[in-house]
């Protein structure tokens, strides 16, 4: 038989008080006299009570509990995102509960739902908005609830659309920028890009940067040269086998993230076409993979873990009644072996 589990009523019997001054002093938001909380804390860690987080929520106090909504845990990106959660929720004394949506916008706002329920201090969205209006509307409703009942909506990776939402953020455009200004300056004019879903905000923020990056060189914009999917391996291979069947005239390629790169770079080998010797190519994110690649693959750095890290102060700001400012955290093009002059004119 498993030994009885400590109670508050047990507590307040070791330390001769009431349970109203242990709650009190546990709950850390009531004036307690200081040999009066010891006695607590000794008790406490004698019996070895532990407080019961959904009877906190029933009495309206936050629970030290951060939510972080990914779309796949699989996915790199998310992943490193969500370890920099963990590990500052563990530096502030918090839990961390992760959700997968899996890419369903309407799992997404269930999900804050349930964490809103159980008291959450934050709720953390990571990785680009569909472009819905109602959508976005949803949003930004439960942001504003959250934040009335002391909790707080955290944007990691998208932009706040609204006051009521907090948002750690990078600078999306400008990394697609500079990543394609790069292969410019070595030469190349006619450059593929491989992107994420249309209605993403990341996909079009990086397809923004590409399309600046070649009107500041005074370079046309082919539309025939963008091609759109889902981030990942598959796409990648998928999108170059088909941009290569179909003839088009480029000699490097713009993978939106390098997990697309990574399938890229899969379908180069497999048509006996080489990096950089016969097609450069620039990816994002620089996921560990980039640099286990043949050549290590130039891409764009995103300080993910310490998006999430970030993402976690903020919380942690605010559940001390402390405001803070949105965060924009910069990215910078990571130079390896994948980009060389033009040698090829056509596949």
């Amino acid at each position: 038989m498993q030994p009885r589990r400590a109670t508050i009523a047990d507590v307040a019997a070791r330390a001769n008080v009431s349970s109203a001054t242990v709650s009190r002093a546990l709950a850390g938001n009531y004036p307690v006299a200081k040999d009066t909380r010891e006695r607590i804390e000794a008790a406490v860690s004698a019996l070895g009570y532990v407080v019961n987080a959904q009877a906190r929520a029933l009495a309206g106090q936050a629970t030290r509990t951060v939510g972080i909504i990914i779309q796949e845990i699989v996915d790199p990106f998310y992943a490193f995102v969500a370890r920099g959660v963990e590990q500052e929720a563990a530096v502030t004394g918090r839990l961390c509960l992760v959700c997968c949506t899996h890419g369903d916008p309407r799992q997404e706002l269930a999900f804050i739902d349930l964490l809103h329920e159980q008291r959450a201090d934050a709720v953390i969205l990571v990785g680009g908005a569909i472009s819905d209006k109602r959508h976005a509307g949803e949003i930004m409703a439960r942001g504003a609830s959250l934040r009335q009942h002391g909790g707080l909506l955290i944007h990691c990776g998208r932009a706040t659309p609204s006051a009521d939402i907090a948002a750690v953020e990078y600078d999306n455009e400008g990394g697609a920028f500079a990543a394609t200004d790069h292969l410019i300056t070595n030469g190349h004019t006619r450059i593929l890009y491989l992107g994420g879903p249309r209605r993403m905000s990341t996909s079009a923020d990086r397809l923004a940067g590409y399309k600046r990056a070649l009107s500041s060189r005074n370079l046309p914009f082919d539309p025939d040269l963008v091609r759109l999917g889902a981030f990942g391996q598959p796409f990648g291979h998928t999108g170059m086998l088909e941009a290569l069947d179909a003839g088009l005239d480029f000699t490097a390629v713009f993978a939106a993230n390098d997990s697309t790169a990574i399938g890229a770079y899969a379908a180069l080998s497999s048509r006996g076409l080489r990096v950089p010797e016969d097609i450069s190519m620039v990816g994002y994110d620089d996921i560990p993979a980039a640099r286990l690649l043949k050549p290590e693959l130039t891409t764009v750095h995103v300080p993910l873990e310490e998006m999430g890290r970030q993402a976690v102060r903020l919380a942690a700001a605010h559940a001390d009644g402390y405001g803070g400012g949105d965060i924009r955290l910069g990215t910078h093009l990571v130079l390896r072996d994948s980009v060389s002059a033009p040698r090829r004119k056509k596949r």
